[in-house]
């Protein structure tokens, strides 16, 4: 790929290979899911159905889990998106096992801020402790306040009822959500 693409400039090549590998995941992605619905017939189907929603708190430690060892929570809600669409699952049944994947994200940025050296070392293991704290705070918050625990789980399927009347709302959702906030903060942080 960095061969492909070094006739580019040095911004373009960086951007083309980002583009490129990004295609790539949302593809593998798809036709992980597209296998998975195949393969999930029968005990297989009622295993995984036994195993996220029998109880909150064990699906949030496999969601954990799975995503310590995979090292990356895109994979654990990413085979569960399909489940939920096609009804396997419901979002309920997906929500502990995602909030769990959140988690696990967080003690794999722990690990990895623990390998930098450096002068900048200190400030990598202190924003992946804050991400690790936050994290705990809003499960605890979510889980011990019963009032709040049903709140993302509504807000997720109002997302997913507007977005699929309206295609349009779900592009304005993810551009403010993952462009133009965290461009606002970043911007922010410079200025102060």
């Amino acid at each position: 790929m960095i061969h492909a693409t070094s006739q580019l400039s040095s911004a373009l090549g960086p951007l083309v290979t980002i583009v490129i590998g990004a295609g790539l995941i949302l593809v593998a992605v798809r036709y992980v899911g597209k296998l998975l619905k195949h393969l999930m017939v029968g005990k297989a189907r009622d295993a995984l159905i036994r195993a996220v929603g029998r109880n909150a708190y064990l699906a949030m430690a496999s969601g954990m889990g799975v995503t310590v060892v995979t090292q990356t929570s895109t994979i654990t809600t990413s085979v569960l998106a399909p489940f939920a669409g096609t009804g396997i699952l419901t979002p309920a049944q997906i929500y502990p096992v995602v909030v769990g994947s959140n988690l696990g994200t967080t003690f794999t940025v722990v690990l990895a801020a623990f390998a930098v050296v450096g002068q900048d070392a200190r400030i990598g293991l202190q924003a992946a402790f804050v991400h690790l704290i936050y994290n705990v705070f809003a499960i605890v918050a979510i889980y011990v306040i019963p009032l709040l625990r049903p709140v993302p789980l509504f807000c997720a399927q109002s997302l997913a009822r507007m977005a699929s009347e309206r295609r349009w709302v779900l592009a304005v959702c993810l551009i403010v959500v993952f462009i133009a906030l965290p461009a606002a903060v970043i911007i922010l942080v410079g200025v102060l």
